[in-house]
């Protein structure tokens, strides 16, 4: 089974590469961005067939170990 976690700053927190890329597409004249952020998608392939339990390990693993959860949020979603 593939789960997702999306990975983000959370508000607040300084984010360099958005703010250039931010910057970059206005200079391009992309007037009608309002902001950027930068996100990591990890995609795990699980050997379960239960979504709910798939989902609450890689929530886990996003607790413990994928994210950072003093600065960082996540997201985690099945397709199916």
């Amino acid at each position: 089974m593939e789960i997702k976690a999306l990975i983000t700053l959370k508000n607040g927190v300084l984010d360099p590469q958005a703010k250039a890329i931010h910057h970059a597409l206005l200079a391009h004249n992309f007037s009608s961005v309002k902001d950027v952020k930068i996100a990591k998608q990890i995609v795990l392939e699980l050997d379960s067939d239960d979504k709910s339990s798939a989902i609450a390990e890689v929530e886990k693993m996003c607790q413990e170990l994928l994210a950072n959860t003093v600065i960082e949020d996540y997201q985690v979603m099945s397709d199916k």
